[in-house]
């Protein structure tokens, strides 16, 4: 039974259709490795991280662009755990881990509440950061930028943990919480 949010939005066909061919898929091995691997971009690590390098930025007297960087990191690190919170509020969305698997579960872990799929709160943290550190990233690395955060986020669909759709909107939401924290603090995206 939903949870009680104003909209309840159902998975497309293309979505049970993917959920249903990794459920097919799984095997306990390879979702045990994707479980480590998704907590890199996990709302706990991600906060400590950004928060961890903001203080460490700021004990060593930044100039002014390292400074600003810092800031920028950790305002796209907490609106973008607080954003998937608030629509998670609005939207229902059965998780695909409750919709397609039934007795076998072939190490396919449950994940969180069954109806707080949309969005994943992992892929606005990736999209939020990918975005934000485009520009420190020296030239030789960011090629891997994106496909390194995109993957991270497709961790979610293989752990049919979220929905393509749910990881599609959340890394898009990510990059618009990346622009709004850098609106509000009046340094507009570097192009």
């Amino acid at each position: 039974m939903p949870d009680g949010a104003p909209v309840t939005l159902p998975p497309t066909a293309s979505d049970l259709a993917a959920a249903r061919f990794v459920a097919r898929h799984a095997t306990p091995p390879v979702e045990r490795a994707l479980r480590v691997v998704t907590c890199l971009a996990d709302e706990r690590a991600i906060l400590a991280a950004a928060g961890l390098f903001w203080a460490y930025s700021r004990s060593m007297k930044p100039d002014r662009e390292t400074a600003r960087r810092a800031d920028h990191i950790l305002g796209c690190a907490v609106v973008s755990a607080i954003l998937p919170h608030l629509i998670k509020r609005l939207v229902d969305r059965k998780r695909p881990d409750r919709m397609v698997v039934r007795r076998h579960r072939n190490g396919i872990p449950r994940s969180g509440r069954a109806w707080d799929s949309f969005p994943s709160g992992h892929a606005v943290h990736l999209g939020a950061l990918a975005q934000a550190l485009g520009p420190m990233v020296p030239a030789r690395l960011s090629p891997y930028l994106w496909p390194a955060a995109l993957s991270l986020a497709a961790t979610r669909i293989m752990l049919l943990a979220h929905y393509p759709s749910d990881v599609a909107a959340g890394l898009a939401l990510g990059v618009a919480a990346e622009r709004g924290v850098g609106a509000a603090l009046g340094r507009g995206r570097r192009a």
